[in-house]
């Protein structure tokens, strides 16, 4: 592929978990990446190719330079929903294809059939999206592996007891790399345009086997003990919103007891099976000693 025919991608949440690794994926095929940024100082954090541009999605006109000449978006909504109506009639006036990372709120699986104010923005953002006739593909994550690091690393790392809630509750934990990959690939392959996916991992895991699983990439074994749902309300108070913890909560009770939603999306799209949450664990060992 020439770069010099073929219009750049511009990626927001450039820094993330996520869209940094589009970032590199995009680069391999061959793609020219432009980077969205609200800190100037994130530029050195990207490979040198990128063209990297300041402009934050709560003042939609800071956007226009990254967009013009853009062919597609690769769209992370990292803020409040007021802007998302202008930030999305402004990919529509410069570019051709937006892909969206959402949420798996239509999945009929109880764990994602809870209240959540996130599902609800996704839905309106998707909404808008579709109404711009926009070429659009939305990827779904289920529930991301990197949250065993917010969740249970500090513990670890401290060598005490993970205690956390609904430790029989399952899920399917896919690789970010594994999102990143099916994002860029969706960005600048055509076939996909239209596309709904959910990705998830392969297997379904209680929390407890998920520590468990940990345990054994740091060669020890990881003590996990259940605490009650108002324990872990009081644990997280003040970090994380009251509605995120209650939506939490209720997606875990009501995965006690049901396997968890298992698709071929990532196989489908990248032809090869998705990172088994062991993998991931042993690649990311060093997180859960010393900090990522």
């Amino acid at each position: 592929m020439n770069q010099t025919d073929t219009p750049p991608v511009l990626v927001t949440g450039a820094t993330g978990r996520v869209g940094r690794v589009v970032i590199d994926q995009l680069l391999d095929a061959g793609v020219p990446v432009r980077a969205l940024t609200r800190r100037s100082e994130a530029a050195a954090t990207l490979p040198a190719q990128v063209e990297v541009f300041a402009g934050d999605l709560t003042v939609p006109e800071t956007l226009d330079p990254a967009l013009n000449g853009a062919g597609a978006v690769f769209l992370v909504w990292t803020a409040p929903p007021q802007t998302a109506e202008a930030v999305v009639e402004r990919l529509a006036s410069h570019v051709r294809r937006v892909v969206f990372l959402s949420s798996p709120h239509q999945t009929p699986h109880p764990f994602f059939q809870q209240p959540n104010p996130m599902a609800v923005m996704h839905a309106d953002i998707e909404r808008l999206i579709a109404a711009t006739g926009l070429e659009s593909t939305i990827i779904r994550p289920g529930m991301f592996a990197s949250n065993s690091l917010a969740w249970w690393a500090p513990a670890i790392r401290a060598g005490e007891v993970v205690r956390w809630p609904y430790g029989a509750a399952e899920s399917a934990p896919v690789d970010d790399r594994d999102i990143a990959a099916v994002a860029a690939r969706t960005l600048h392959q055509d076939r996909y345009v239209g596309g709904d996916y959910v990705l998830t991992g392969p297997e379904s895991l209680t929390q407890a086997a998920q520590v468990g699983i940990i345990g054994e990439a740091l060669g020890r074994r990881i003590a996990f003990e259940e605490m009650t749902p108002d324990e872990f309300r009081s644990a997280w108070e003040g970090t994380v919103p009251s509605s995120a913890v209650d939506m939490l909560l209720a997606a875990w009770s009501a995965a006690v007891g049901q396997p968890a939603c298992i698709t071929t999306a990532v196989a489908d799209i990248l032809g090869t099976a998705p990172q088994t949450f062991r993998q991931w664990a042993v690649d990311h060992a060093i997180a859960f000693t010393k900090g990522s």
